[in-house]
């Protein structure tokens, strides 16, 4: 499956997430031809189409948190029904909850 196509806003609120997080140790990337946050060659973000999938850690707060937002789910990047469980993901329509949740998937990424 080809990866998603991103529109201008969500590549948009990618580049917002991406600055607002001040990180310098921040790393850009690709993966499964889509674009990703890394830290320490550990890929804590990554941008799917409409949605930005963010590594929290399955069973953490933030994680719960996350999927409570309105059109958030597990992060399936394949769309195979292979979610990965550590991840969820949030549209972009809600770039600020993006931004938070974002600083939440680098600081869980750094503690590991």
């Amino acid at each position: 499956m080809a990866a998603p196509v991103p529109s201008q806003q969500a590549l948009e609120v990618f580049d917002r997430v991406a600055a607002e997080l001040g990180d310098t140790a921040i790393e850009r990337g690709r993966m499964m031809g889509r674009p990703i946050l890394k830290l320490s060659g550990t890929m804590f973000a990554c941008l799917n189409g409409e949605l930005i999938g963010l590594k929290l850690g399955a069973g953490t707060p933030e994680h719960s948190g996350a999927l409570a937002l309105p059109g958030a789910e597990l992060f399936d990047p394949g769309g195979a029904k292979r979610p990965f469980k550590d991840w969820v993901s949030i549209p972009v329509d809600l770039a600020d909850d993006c931004v938070t949740f974002a600083g939440f998937a680098l600081a869980h990424v750094a503690a590991h």
